[in-house]
């Protein structure tokens, strides 16, 4: 009679956080590989700047010094935003390649994929932050706040961009193909980013575009990044806002995507 003797290995602390962590570092090292994926954050912020402000600055403001001022804030949220789509495109294509039944086979937690996949994206938001921030310093823009507002600014727009994240991340789990994952992230980007006061105020609008936009989370996070930026509006009520929905969008969304790569295990 053989008797087999198992030896209990002791849960080690904060086991989730540093297998995320590691899978973030994986997302960071496969970006550097191939920076051309990092073509977007760094092309489009330049590019709606100089529509933007050199197609439409006369004819709205009259100055385009002074539309710069009122656009660059709202552009900078909506840049961020549209660089958390992608990161549902990644998950799903490493699903589709079978990448994910390599970390199914690991000890390691079932969420962490996911959380590190999203940490490991973060780097875009601070790409497109830099472009968007430097290049409108190259055609005239001035932050009128401290650095401290400003660094505010930036990681408000960062955390709600983060919790965005998971909606696409649910996305990546639940549609087939990465083409998939990619329009139906633009067609849930668009009426949330161009559907606020982020090319013309508020009260410029027709009564029900001015209904969606008070209702609008980006709304809010653009009307915070001015007053936070260039001292534009009270600031408390819209960075409370943009918190609130940002917590409450990730408190829905996280646990769904979970979920639904638990069930594809």
């Amino acid at each position: 009679m053989t008797t087999q003797i198992i030896a209990a290995v002791p849960a080690r602390p904060f086991g989730l956080v540093r297998h995320s962590l590691v899978m973030a570092r994986r997302s960071l090292i496969k970006t550097m590989r191939t920076p051309e994926q990092l073509l977007d954050v760094t092309l489009q912020p330049i590019i709606f700047i100089v529509l933007f402000v050199y197609l439409l600055g006369g004819a709205i403001a009259g100055s385009r010094h002074d539309y710069l001022q009122f656009l660059l804030p709202a552009l900078l949220v909506q840049n961020v935003l549209f660089a958390s789509a992608p990161t549902g495109v990644s998950l799903n294509t490493d699903i589709k390649t079978g990448v994910f039944d390599r970390f199914r086979s690991l000890p390691i937690g079932r969420s962490a994929p996911l959380i590190g996949g999203v940490l490991g994206d973060m780097i875009r938001f601070v790409v497109s932050i830099v472009v968007m921030i430097g290049f409108g310093y190259i055609v005239g823009f001035r932050l009128q706040t401290d650095v401290l507002s400003v660094l505010a600014a930036c990681l408000l727009v960062m955390f709600m961009a983060f919790c965005f994240s998971w909606m696409f991340v649910l996305l990546g789990m639940v549609v087939r193909e990465p083409g998939a994952v990619q329009g139906l992230g633009f067609v849930i980007m668009f009426p949330l980013t161009f559907g606020t006061n982020v090319l013309v105020p508020t009260n410029t609008l027709p009564g029900w575009l001015q209904a969606w936009v008070k209702v609008n989370p980006v709304a809010d996070a653009m009307q915070a990044a001015r007053a936070l930026m260039v001292g534009t509006g009270p600031v408390a009520g819209p960075v409370i806002k943009t918190l609130v929905w940002s917590v409450a969008i990730l408190a829905v969304f996280a646990p769904l995507a979970v979920r639904a790569y638990r069930r594809k295990a």
